[in-house]
């Protein structure tokens, strides 16, 4: 009987997991807006951190353009940085677009920090919003701390050598760019437009394509005149997926879910059969790599947490008196801390990234109790067991009370 009964809490897991996948899988066909009839231009947001995400959304735009027969893509961008990766890899996708597009730094205060100038630079037409402004992509380490001298000296000629080569490719002032990633350089919207960083200014998107009209630019397919005054604009939002995978690229909501996951393997562990828990944590945890996926994450704070999650259970199991659960409890703080600690290679474009401190004591305050009670709960357990064996009943005078 015990055994039918695993054998139906893994289908009810598994099940589970089908749904989950089930669910996702549709969403990432998802359109954000009805395609309007003719020729039109096709604008997206870029916000935030630079990410696969934010990689696979631009790919998608381009295409969509593409297929659409688009004049023009519009990239509204505001980012302080983000993985180099992705950013090589959107930087490839703007050269290699066959459908002109223009990058705009927007609204007013928005800035296209680090990741953001390469992705400005690499654009056809680069503009700014008034107070606006670009630059500073000096090499950092994911937590913000400056590098040492030999890996910070390889990881900026890196750097400096991508967005020369994007400057000369796109007629931009080389000096200026390369300056931004090796004197932390930024420049206001007027400072890159006297610098030849960018091509003009615009207070809005109407005045954008005002000052697009008729500019010629060269693409893969050849060169193409702008004919966009006064065209429909369509704005292509961020599907179901893609927002579901934005908000878990997020430190804070990828620590959450790895040890909420953990816990609902603990819980259920110490009371098996309740199958929600178990259900509950394996969600989190595919969600939780899932997250990982698309940040970069320290694999030995992963591992810490991890050896929490099992630390935890340990004593729960065994009843270790407390001690495995201190552990437990110290493997978190520290797998909390390192999980976004680079040991290696830096990305240049990368602003920092870490787990909320507060956050870290507050989990693992609560994991500790968690565990701690069910700890308690289950040498409880054990005693009662003893105490109502029917062994103990051998040998003893009943009293029969009905017949």
């Amino acid at each position: 009987m015990a055994s039918l009964g695993r054998v139906k809490r893994l289908i009810s897991i598994c099940s589970a997991i089908a749904l989950l996948l089930a669910f996702i899988g549709p969403l990432a066909g998802q359109a954000g807006a009805q395609e309007p009839t003719g020729p039109h231009v096709i604008v997206i947001t870029v916000d935030g951190v630079i990410n696969p995400v934010k990689d696979r959304y631009i790919e998608r735009a381009i295409q969509e353009a593409v297929d659409g027969g688009a004049e023009l893509l519009v990239i509204r961008l505001d980012t302080p940085g983000g993985l180099l990766d992705s950013t090589r890899d959107i930087v490839e996708r703007l050269l290699a677009s066959p459908v002109p597009t223009a990058v705009y730094v927007s609204p007013a205060g928005a800035r296209a920090g680090s990741a953001g100038t390469f992705i400005t630079a690499a654009a056809n037409f680069a503009v700014m919003a008034p107070g606006s402004n670009i630059g500073a992509a000096t090499p950092v380490s994911a937590t913000g701390q400056d590098l040492d001298e030999t890996l910070a000296s390889k990881v900026e000629n890196d750097a400096a050598a991508l967005i020369r080569s994007i400057a000369q490719e796109r007629g931009r002032n080389a000096e200026l760019l390369e300056a931004t990633v090796r004197e932390a350089a930024s420049y206001t919207a007027q400072e890159a437009l006297d610098g030849n960083v960018v091509d003009f200014i615009a207070d809005d998107m109407e005045s954008l394509l005002a000052q697009l009209d008729g500019r010629t630019t060269q693409t893969p397919a050849g060169p193409i005149t702008l004919e966009v005054e006064g065209l429909a604009t369509r704005d292509l939002d961020k599907n179901l997926l893609e927002n579901l995978l934005e908000f878990l690229a997020d430190p804070n909501v990828s620590f959450l879910l790895l040890t909420v996951g953990g816990l609902g393997i603990v819980i259920e562990l110490f009371n098996p059969g309740l199958i929600v828990p178990a259900v509950v944590g394996v969600i989190c945890l595919v969600l939780a790599f899932v997250a990982l996926g698309n940040l970069p994450a320290n694999w030995a704070g992963v591992a810490l947490i991890l050896l929490a999650i099992l630390l935890a259970a340990a004593e729960v199991i065994v009843a270790g008196f407390g001690v495995l659960g201190i552990g437990s409890v110290i493997c978190l703080v520290l797998g909390g801390l390192f999980l976004f600690a680079q040991f290696g290679d830096a990305s240049p474009t990368l602003p920092p990234l870490s787990v909320n401190r507060w956050l870290i004591v507050g989990t693992a305050l609560a994991t500790g109790g968690c565990v701690l009670y069910l700890a308690r709960e289950a040498v409880k357990s054990r005693r009662q067991r003893r105490v109502g064996s029917n062994q103990s009943l051998i040998g003893k005078t009943g009293e029969v009370t009905r017949i």
